[in-house]
């Protein structure tokens, strides 16, 4: 990782130059006042193409933009799996969608139960969705939490929360779910990142922000797992081999806005609620994402990567477009790292990918 001067802010905590830093503070901003304006020539919706036959899971659908994205999918003919916690509100928004279709047929969607912040959850769902020896076409990792000015808390696994579903859930289910993936190849692995990785870096000797060396913050801890997320695609992306088919996408939705203002304090809630001509819609929010699931051009973008062109894995930015993740993400020693200690926390052997991809049952050890 990038050195660090004895001036920087506590926010850089010796891990991301001041540069950078800065670099990713404009980005954010400038995001948020004229994404619209770059975005212009988006469609809203963004046209799909039929998807009749494509089978897909999208992770925390009952809200936000993996509402969206679920919805999207299934109108457009996909068989669609809303990974989620409530199962009640996942049955009524599909009733709901069912209802307001007429004649124009039933939706193919259905409801699997999903709790990232349970590695457990993660290994039922997987053995239960491999045991029915489906392809899967499309993986999004879509469900995320940010719980802005909300004091540290750790999952029942001893992991830090925004790291845990964020990055080591996401990895957990991607890794096992490779079976199916294999025989839905070509597929694509799908994963909703955030333009806040700009202003992240992984602390590999600290991924879960215990040693007390940084002051923990919820921007920090959530930066971190997005840029632990793509350091780890792009290692899973170079570990799939081309024969397998799989394309590793990250995306970023943009600015929009969603449920989380609910863990703002009071006053800033009322400020991020007078800037609505500014944030996206979820609607809006999905455009990356479905964008990343269906143009016919992504693998080529992701064999970049496979042909050591490109040191990161393909990354596609609100308006659609690709675009460079930060300098610390380009770190492929770190990245590496993270692999490593990833596979680690989350109970995988280090050839886990080259087993599943064989046929060999695998142990997670959690």
């Amino acid at each position: 990782m990038a050195s660090s001067s004895p001036t920087l802010s506590s926010e850089q905590d010796k891990g991301l130059g001041w540069m950078e830093w800065f670099r990713g503070w404009f980005h954010l901003i400038h995001e948020v006042l004229f994404q619209r304006i770059t975005a212009r020539n988006l469609q809203n919706p963004l046209p799909l193409p039929p998807l009749n036959g494509v089978t897909c899971i999208v992770t925390g659908s009952t809200n936000g933009i993996g509402l969206e994205i679920a919805r999207q999918l299934a109108e457009s003919g996909a068989c669609v799996t809303m990974a989620v916690r409530n199962l009640t509100a996942a049955h009524e928004l599909i009733q709901n969608w069912q209802n307001h279709r007429s004649n124009t047929g039933r939706l193919n969607i259905d409801v699997m139960e999903l709790n990232l912040l349970s590695l457990e959850s993660v290994v039922r769902f997987s053995e239960a969705w491999n045991s029915l020896s489906k392809p899967l076409h499309l993986l999004i990792n879509n469900a995320g939490i940010f719980s802005i000015g909300e004091p540290q808390r750790f999952s029942k696994d001893g992991y830090e929360t925004h790291m845990q579903v964020n990055h080591l859930a996401s990895a957990l289910l991607s890794i096992l779910l490779l079976p199916s993936l294999k025989r839905g190849a070509p597929c694509r692995i799908i994963n909703v990142n955030s333009t806040m990785h700009l202003i992240g870096f992984v602390d590999t000797n600290d991924m879960n922000f215990i040693s007390g060396k940084r002051k923990f913050t919820s921007s920090k801890a959530y930066s971190s797992s997005k840029v632990a997320q793509l350091m780890f695609s792009s290692i899973l992306q170079k570990r799939l081999p081309v024969e397998a088919g799989i394309s590793v996408v990250c995306v970023a939705p943009g600015s929009v806005r969603t449920n989380v203002a609910r863990d703002l304090p009071r006053i800033v809630q009322v400020a991020y609620h007078l800037i609505p001509l500014f944030l996206f819609n979820a609607q809006e929010g999905s455009r990356s994402a479905l964008y990343a699931a269906t143009d016919p051009d992504i693998p080529k973008y992701c064999g970049k990567l496979k042909a050591d062109e490109w040191p990161v894995c393909a990354y596609f930015s609100y308006h659609c477009r690709p675009m460079s993740p930060s300098k610390e993400a380009h770190n492929i020693s770190t990245s590496q790292i993270v692999w490593e200690k990833t596979l680690n926390m989350i109970g995988l052997p280090s050839d886990v990918v080259e087993k599943l991809l064989e046929g060999k049952e695998i142990q997670c050890r959690l």
